[in-house]
């Protein structure tokens, strides 16, 4: 296994402005400096990261500072993450121009994944259509993403119509795209993260790790909350997975390297639990 570490750690997430009122410049951005970022999480001992797509249109013109952080610190960008709705027949055009650019994006910084969430929940209420819709847009990612060199994976997330079990259950049957658990956003949604991994171990491409307070909904560093992260882990592990695992917290009280470093921490010492 390879340890990876999120950028959205430093300074959260925000949706970039203009797509308010325009679908194709809806990136998310992270509002932290990502150079800043690559150095700690190099610093904290990991060698991946994943870094949102608006943060890298934003340095596309001059990539070079960004790639000058990566390789001083010794860290690969693994995965780029991004988003749409989805469900809405007029938008998807528009919303997979974007992807598009997020593929080019991802294929000029060096990274070998597509992260996407998504499938918006209308004010009327969900449909099974509405699963068709996100599924067939989910294999048009994928093939998207292939065209590019990359491998694509979904991550279901709350506020969208992938939260709960059942949710992702509609969701799997209707689509080819693989799996990344979020850890934290499946036992939000009510579910068990270990026994959904078990539950589809051919479709496991991707892993986003973070811990969380269930009474709360507080994301938290990995061993500080109520998970059991080494079940996850051994999840992991049995379905042949061994590859990048990549802490995704959501930003801190300002220490995202402490956060960043405890996280390490427990991971390695689970990784090595596991082992024995």
């Amino acid at each position: 296994m390879r340890l990876a570490h999120h950028t959205i750690t430093w300074g959260g997430v925000a949706a970039h402005a203009p797509g308010v009122t325009s679908v194709k410049d809806l990136y998310y951005t992270s509002l932290g400096s990502v150079a800043d970022a690559v150095r700690e999480i190099g610093a904290a001992g990991y060698r991946g990261t994943e870094v949102f797509d608006g943060n890298l249109a934003a340095v596309a013109e001059d990539p070079r500072p960004l790639l000058h952080a990566l390789a001083a610190a010794d860290v690969e960008l693994v995965s780029v993450y991004s988003g749409a709705n989805f469900v809405y027949a007029d938008a998807l055009p528009d919303e997979m121009s974007r992807l598009r650019r997020a593929c080019e994006l991802a294929q000029q910084f060096g990274a070998s994944r597509l992260v996407v969430g998504g499938g918006a929940r209308r004010a009327s209420g969900t449909t099974d259509d509405d699963y068709d819709r996100l599924g067939s847009a989910l294999d048009q990612v994928t093939d998207l993403a292939a065209e590019h060199g990359l491998e694509a994976t979904y991550h279901p997330h709350l506020t969208t119509i992938v939260e709960s079990p059942a949710e992702l259950e509609r969701l799997m049957a209707r689509t080819r795209i693989g799996f990344c658990p979020d850890t934290a956003h499946l036992a939000a949604g009510g579910g068990d993260p270990a026994a959904l991994i078990r539950r589809y171990p051919d479709r496991l491409n991707h892993v986003h790790l973070k811990d969380i307070d269930l009474a709360t909904g507080t994301f938290l560093p990995l061993g500080q909350g109520d998970l059991d992260l080494e079940d996850v882990v051994r999840a992991v592990v049995e379905a042949g997975y061994d590859d990048w695992l990549v802490v995704e917290l959501d930003s801190t009280d300002g220490a995202p390297r402490g956060a960043a470093e405890a996280s390490f921490a427990h991971l390695t010492d689970l990784l090595a639990r596991v082992a024995s």
